[in-house]
């Protein structure tokens, strides 16, 4: 897409929107089901498209979530129980969906029954499906041994 097509203003304007819209997304998500740190960092990767505070606060993001994932993958016991918690949050989003009715033991009212429906088992399932994609992300770049095995380095972020 060619930038010159839009005037500077909607460009400017499609920025703050969705780098914004994106920040709330990642905070609601912190406490919500959702990949919640990940829409901050790419809030933030948009923001600093615009502004260098949110290229200042994105570096030492970046380059922790790319230490975090090399140490991720180190061993297999890590791997393993990854995407094992990875599998478990989609069947909880299943189940979420799924089960809409509590069952007899449930000892509230129904309301309180796994509040949210498909909208929250949804969001259960495409959190499991990002962690896998990340979890392979990870196994390729820092343990099959391709590329950098320290990106944030070959950025010039430290």
């Amino acid at each position: 897409m060619n930038s010159e097509r839009f005037p500077p203003w909607m460009r400017r304007t499609g920025i703050e929107v969705a780098g914004w819209m994106l920040i709330v997304f990642g905070l609601a998500a912190l406490v919500l089901p959702g990949p919640g740190l990940l829409g901050l960092v790419a809030g933030l990767a948009v923001l600093s498209l615009r502004y260098r505070w949110a290229n200042r606060l994105l570096r030492p993001v970046k380059a922790k979530a790319f230490e975090a994932a090399e140490q991720g993958v180190q061993t297999w016991l890590r791997i393993s129980a990854s995407v094992t918690g990875a599998i478990l949050v989609m069947a909880t989003g299943v189940v979420w969906g799924v089960w809409d009715k509590a069952p007899q033991w449930w000892p509230y009212s129904q309301s309180l029954w796994l509040p949210g429906g498909w909208g929250t088992g949804t969001g259960l399932i495409i959190s499991g499906l990002i962690a896998l994609a990340l979890i392979v992300y990870s196994y390729r770049r820092f343990r099959r041994g391709t590329g950098s095995r320290h990106p944030a380095k070959s950025d010039g972020l430290r």
